[in-house]
């Protein structure tokens, strides 16, 4: 087996079990604060979500795309990058300190930017979790700067493994709430005591997530120590390069604050913040063991063949991850349309709550292929140490969300806000995509992603037959009103056998179209397998 391909399975198995705890893990939460309708789910999910976007500035911007090239780089020194690495870590703490003291001064501000929206008794609420909340950001960052030091040094394992950690101290807390205190959907009744349960496992998982990749330091070979001498290792080159990358960010934070402010009118009316939420992360769980799996070694080879001028190289990579990640993706995609009432009444309590949660999901859905390939593009840009082009392809799509969101809260009804902010994010990445591609071929030109674009219109193909048949089965074990949606554990069990009918037609369909990728996905598979 590859080395891309023995890191491919090593870190899709972690993030595939990772993944599956999560899922755990939010039907607990969902079921200790009901999604749809609940005032309380809105509260947690605002204040959750403040330490997680700056999660998602550090992971997916500053660290994977500007930190990792150059800790390639500076492995080529005689101390392996130690030096590097040890100014990196002293600034990044220091930087991590700072910034999470001064989020908790913040944080009547932060609650009033994304839940302005929100009545008065569910700000605060939301205040009271954002203060236990908040200190996760520097555990956050921790967690996104080790991983990525050690993705760079070919560790892939534990950067995807750790999470575990985090879903299984949260199971544990979360379940304790439900046991002592039960479900709670309304702002009105908490008591310190249960506000330090809820939000209070929700920054302990996310510590012990940070904390336990120190346990594989030793194998990075680097000899780190606190150091405050920060000239001489290219700060000014990685703050342009970051600068880019802030700014992304930025521009895409503002869009998210406005998505979530407008959402808030929906607080208590049906699916609003937490909705979205937890839509999302069910639209994540595909896009993290199958994107991410591959593309994360792919990207370390590709910034080397980047490095190292391979252009050809790089046109290659794009080709191979694109094609062996729609394989899956496109698969993924089909069976949970098919399964997406069932899906969504693991989440919520009701079969009319869930069909509410499954619009917002299926919105969300619209964009999980583009995104996916989009991914790649955003990377490559990395590779060749460019963030400002991302930056502009991500202003674009940060001002069609804004507007979508702006006219989905002028022209739908308060139940519908939900589904058309999430189906304007959808409409958006897709023109993202577009812009990646266009201004991706100006900088290196031709990509080579014919037979990936052939390939794609193969999975297309397969898809139909495959969710036609997952939907039949749906609909023969009772539909919305029947057993598959009466309640969570139904459900589970009806969304397990429609996705297996689903794919199992999707592969009988590549395999009668006689897709090549086919036996390229078997190999992945079997990376995962005992023995292989």
């Amino acid at each position: 087996m590859s080395s891309v391909g023995r890191a491919s399975a090593l870190v899709g198995a972690g993030t595939l079990v990772s993944r599956a705890t999560g899922l755990v893990r939010n039907v607990v939460l969902a079921a200790a604060l009901p999604v749809v309708g609940g005032g309380a789910a809105n509260a947690f999910a605002v204040a959750n979500q403040l330490p997680n976007n700056i999660y998602a500035i550090i992971s997916s911007g500053l660290l994977a795309g500007v930190i990792v090239p150059q800790i390639i780089k500076a492995a080529r020194h005689e101390d392996r990058g130690s030096a590097f690495v040890s100014k990196l870590l002293t600034l990044g703490v220091i930087a991590l300190a700072a910034t999470t003291v001064l989020a908790v001064i913040l944080a009547p501000v932060l609650v009033q930017i994304y839940g302005s929206r929100m009545g008065p008794e569910t700000i605060a609420l939301t205040l009271a979790f954002a203060y236990w909340c908040l200190p996760q950001l520097f555990f956050y960052g921790l967690y996104a700067l080790l991983g990525e030091i050690l993705n760079a040094r070919r560790i892939f394992g534990p950067f995807a493994w750790s999470p575990i950690i985090n879903n299984i101290v949260s199971i544990i807390g979360f379940s304790a709430f439900i046991i002592v205190f039960g479900a709670h959907s309304g702002v009105i009744g908490w008591t310190p005591e249960m506000i330090a349960l809820i939000a209070g496992t929700a920054t302990l998982g996310i510590i012990a997530q940070a904390l336990v990749l120190l346990l594989f330091w030793r194998r990075a070979g680097l000899h780190v120590r606190p150091d405050f001498h920060w000239r001489g290792i290219g700060l000014r080159h990685i703050g342009r390069l970051a600068g880019w990358t802030f700014l992304m960010v930025v521009v895409g934070q503002i869009a998210g604050a406005i998505q979530v402010n407008l959402v808030g009118e929906a607080s208590d009316a049906g699916a609003g913040v937490a909705a979205m939420q937890f839509a999302w992360l069910v639209f994540m769980l595909p896009f993290s063991v199958i994107v991410l799996s591959i593309g994360t070694p792919y990207f370390t080879q590709l910034s080397e063949h980047a490095a190292a001028g391979r252009t050809e190289s790089v046109r290659a990579d794009l080709d191979t991850s694109t094609r062996i990640i729609g394989v899956f993706i496109v698969g993924a995609l089909a069976a949970i349309v098919a399964a997406i009432v069932p899906i969504s009444r693991v989440f919520t309590d009701s079969a009319t709550n869930a069909v509410s949660f499954a619009l917002v999901l299926g919105a969300y859905l619209v964009a999980l292929v583009p995104l996916s390939v989009q991914f790649v593009l955003q990377r490559t840009f990395y590779a060749y140490h460019d963030t400002r082009t991302p930056f502009l392809f991500t202003l674009v799509q940060a001002i069609l969300v804004s507007v979508t969101a702006v006219i989905a809260s002028l022209t739908l009804p308060v139940t519908l806000l939900a589904f058309g902010i999430a189906l304007g994010q959808s409409i958006a990445n897709i023109v993202q995509l577009g812009l990646a591609v266009w201004l991706l071929r100006r900088k290196i030109g031709p990509l080579g992603l014919t037979r990936a674009a052939g390939a794609y219109v193969r999975f297309l193909v397969a898809a139909v037959p495959a969710t036609a048949a997952g939907w039949l089965t749906f609909l023969l074990l009772g539909g919305v009103d029947g057993w598959a949606a009466s309640d969570r554990g139904p459900a589970l069990v009806a969304m397990i056998v429609i996705g297996a009918v689903s794919l199992l037609v999707y592969l009988g369909a590549l395999a009668l179209v006689r897709a090549p990728e086919l036996q390229a996905a078997t190999r992945a598979v079997r990376r995962f397998l005992p023995g292989r």
